[in-house]
């Protein structure tokens, strides 16, 4: 079997992620499968690269021994799979020419398109029913199912793919307004920045322009940037973001007192009308994540996969944070929304120097390789992980895995197909020189 099935079963997994879990969890089991069935001796090939994943969920099992909530940690294993079984796929077929991952990229690129179109058609349906003009953005176009944030994610690789394109045809000038136009309309205050940073990068150092467009282009994506922050949601949510404790929102309740920075770090209590913002909130977890270091032995092990929860909780109720009220989730309910500050907690500083190896050498690869589709995927990834516990979802783990695993397993001795048919053809030469005995 060649490689297109092996293409086809890739995409598959990534075509499924705006889908549910069930329909995602079905394309990795038959990509998992068709690569065990079709496995041959002489493409089973190993890439330390692919390894490090493999090592990042053997240190999620072992922490089975030592967490305080075994029954939360053996849960959260399921959705962490995926840091076995995709590598363990890729390592059982042949390592790959880039034109796979093109292809790869392509239609993935493509099916994001559609999708878009299906959520924004959904989103115009409500706004007939509702007039309700928020349809349009963050979770309520994202639906809270799939989370804003990650879709944003999801769709970002698409846009850069299409931003990438030495040659661009009219639907590809389309797919890029739209993608950059759906992205915005997420609201995602972390994924708009650095998408408009990676853009910047680009322009200035990889797209090959002449310096007066570059100059140009560059100045369209500031001023295109500056209008859509402006102007409604996305204005809205930064100046949430950056209201300070000075700024005091009347509700029925009463005043809503806004959180400062410092305060987050420095109050040892707070009050039921205390509002965190995503900045503020984010300190305040830091904060009792060095509470806990201070307190309990968790340094070298951390308190388990996915076992730190019980203990946000207690810091929740000892600060006396909101605790929510029935319908809303207090600030005690949420993770720590902070992937490195999630890894140490739950594995310690073995499972966070390794989720920094992992990262790291992904960045060096994407920089060595000059693919600007790698370099986006893996900077955006840093900064991501910074605002959400991104590899501890389902749906982030088998995104980052799929697209880590299709970059760094390429080919070893060429990226692409000349060199790659360059190099078979001599080793059969040298073999066919060999005189039998």
């Amino acid at each position: 079997m060649g490689k297109k099935p092996f293409i086809f079963f890739i995409s598959a997994v990534l075509i499924t992620l705006p889908l549910g879990y069930a329909y995602n969890s079905i394309a990795i089991v038959l990509f998992v499968l068709y690569s065990l069935l079709s496995a041959k001796k002489e493409n089973i090939s190993i890439n330390t690269m692919l390894l490090l994943p493999l090592l990042f969920f053997g240190l999620m099992v072992l922490s089975l021994a030592w967490s305080i909530d075994f029954r939360s940690t053996l849960k959260a294993l399921s959705k962490e799979a995926s840091l076995l079984f995709i590598p363990l796929a890729f390592c059982f077929n042949r390592r790959y020419i880039k034109m796979g991952v093109c292809s790869v990229l392509k239609n993935f690129s493509i099916a994001m398109c559609l999708f878009g179109f299906v959520f924004l058609g959904r989103a115009i349906i409500r706004f007939s029913e509702t007039g309700n003009p928020d349809v349009f953005f963050y979770h309520e176009l994202a639906t809270p199912e799939i989370n804003a944030i990650y879709l944003s994610a999801i769709f970002s690789l698409p846009l850069f793919y299409f931003l990438t394109l030495k040659t661009k045809s009219f639907w590809d000038y389309g797919a890029l307004v739209f993608l950059t136009a759906f992205i915005f309309m997420l609201s995602s205050k972390t994924v708009i920045i650095t998408n408009v940073f990676l853009a910047g990068i680009y322009f200035i150092f990889y797209s090959g322009l002449s310096k007066t467009i570059r100059i140009a282009a560059l100045a369209l994506v500031v001023v295109c940037t500056g209008a859509a922050v402006y102007y409604g949601k996305i204005k809205e949510r930064l100046i949430a973001e950056y209201t300070a404790n000075t700024a005091v929102e009347q509700s029925e309740k009463g005043g809503v007192n806004h959180i400062s920075a410092k305060e987050a770090l420095t109050n040892p209590h707070f009050e039921p009308n205390d509002y965190f913002n995503g900045t503020s909130f984010r300190l305040y977890q830091i904060r009792i994540f060095t509470e806990m270091l201070s307190e309990d032995p968790i340094f070298f092990t951390g308190y388990g996969l996915n076992a730190s929860m019980p203990k946000i909780e207690e810091k929740g109720i000892e600060h006396n944070v909101y605790l929510g009220d029935g319908d809303v989730k207090g600030y005690h309910q949420q993770n720590f929304h902070n992937q490195y500050v999630e890894t140490f907690a739950d594995l310690g500083v073995i499972g966070f120097l390794l989720l920094l190896v992992i990262l790291g050498y992904n960045l060096k690869n994407a920089l060595r390789s000059k693919d600007f589709v790698h370099i986006a995927f893996a900077i955006l990834m840093i900064a991501l992980l910074l605002t959400e516990s991104f590899l501890w979802r389902q749906r982030g783990v088998v995104f980052f895995t799929i697209i880590y695993c299709l970059y760094n397993g390429l080919q070893p001795n060429g990226t692409d197909k000349e060199q790659y048919e360059k190099n078979t053809h001599n080793r059969r030469s040298r073999f066919s020189r060999v005189t039998p005995v």
